[in-house]
């Protein structure tokens, strides 16, 4: 054999020796990136069995504090409101102004508008201390109203007469004051910037309207109260009355004139957390009634589905819907369910106003507020329905 020979033998077994090596390294590359992807899997198992102990015991611990709120004696609770300084919230201005009581010539007038067909006539309802108490645990909501249209009165109640936070139940007064002014339903309003990221930055529930979209006054409202558009209600107030804080005024101008200012005060549109923004569940239902006597707001709140007129951001529109309407359609109640908006912001937890007729043909508005979740404040108004409409 000759150097030559023996040199390509070498070189072959350099060669081969050198693709051993290789292949060694990817298998060892490969076990390397298997045990990562393990230990992946084992982290993310971790977090996942950390994060369900922790909601298991976040829903043990919300039940016990139910359990425990029920054990506590039933009391008629006082209206709770935060201290403004230009106010008197004494306990003896609250006594001598509280509008949450009609009597005397006010009683007679409302009952003299039932007489004559007018089924809402009037803002206030009746809040008669005999008023049942819903203590049912099955009720998961703080605080709870449901008033009967017909008798013009409270017939069962839960802290009714505390103040709370009604997060986007809120759009339910920007529906009604904007209708009450609205001109034009076809008229136009140019969506901005300063709307959308104000609305972004707040973290609002969002309609799907771009910046610079023509959209429709009558869109804008569907908007505001089938999705809970948080860039649709600032839009319509800002149409309205020039600015949201202008709009702010006339919604306050509003409750006034329902005779809710002592227990009610409003600071936005869309119904963003603030400490002076607030009202009772017991506020909100008359704030819907009042909305039900719009023939416009009536049909809005009414509407399951909606889609927004043809535009060159939406050449299909834009279907909107309301879930709230959408999610109890197969619900047994007494009745049907024909108007309602929901709510939520952490600070008042899922909340929900809603209008049935009895099957019976007798009319009800039931007001929630703080449910752990938005099935669970659904699941309220039912229970509410069929424990107390007859």
């Amino acid at each position: 054999m000759d150097e030559e020979e023996l040199y390509r033998l070498r070189q072959a077994e350099l060669q081969e020796e050198m693709l051993r090596r290789q292949r060694r390294a990817k298998r060892i590359e490969e076990m390397r990136q298997q045990k990562m992807r393990q230990q992946k899997m084992r982290s993310r198992m971790k977090y996942y069995v950390a994060a369900a102990l922790v909601c298991i015991a976040a829903a043990f611990l919300s039940i016990f504090l139910h359990n425990v709120r029920r054990a506590v004696p039933v009391q008629e609770p006082e209206t709770t409101l935060p201290v403004r300084q230009e106010e008197d919230f004494s306990e003896t201005a609250q006594t001598a102004t509280a509008p949450v009581f009609v009597s005397g010539p006010e009683e007679e007038t409302e009952t003299a508008n039932r007489a004559e067909g007018s089924l809402f006539a009037g803002y206030q309802a009746e809040f008669p201390p005999d008023a049942s108490y819903i203590a049912d645990e099955e009720v998961n909501s703080t605080y709870a109203v449901l008033v009967d249209l017909d008798e013009g009165k409270v017939i069962a109640q839960r802290d009714a007469k505390t103040a709370c936070n009604p997060a986007s139940m809120t759009k339910i007064l920007t529906l009604l004051v904007a209708a009450e002014h609205a001109v034009d339903l076809d008229d136009v309003f140019v969506m901005t910037r300063e709307i959308t990221d104000y609305a972004y930055v707040n973290d609002c529930s969002a309609a799907g309207f771009m910046v610079d979209e023509p959209v429709t006054v009558r869109d804008l409202m569907y908007g505001t109260i089938l999705p809970s558009g948080g860039e649709a209600a600032a839009a319509l107030a800002v149409y309205t009355a020039g600015s949201q804080e202008a709009f702010a005024d006339m919604m306050n101008a509003k409750l006034e004139e329902l005779g809710l200012s002592q227990t009610a005060h409003f600071t936005n549109c869309i119904g963003i957390y603030d400490e002076n923004h607030y009202c009772t569940v017991y506020d909100m239902a008359m704030i819907l009634k009042a909305a039900l006597e719009n023939d416009l707001c009536k049909e809005v709140l009414s509407a399951h589905i909606y889609t927004t007129a043809v535009t060159e951001a939406h050449p299909e529109g834009i279907t909107l819907s309301n879930l709230f309407l959408r999610r109890i359609e197969d619900k047994e109640v007494p009745g049907e369910v024909v108007c309602a908006k929901t709510g939520f912001v952490n600070q008042s937890g899922n909340c929900s106003a809603s209008y049935l007729v009895s099957g019976s043909g007798k009319n009800y508005i039931c007001v929630t507020g703080n449910a752990y979740s938005s099935w669970r404040c659904i699941y309220d108004h039912v229970e509410i329905y069929q424990q107390y409409v007859r």
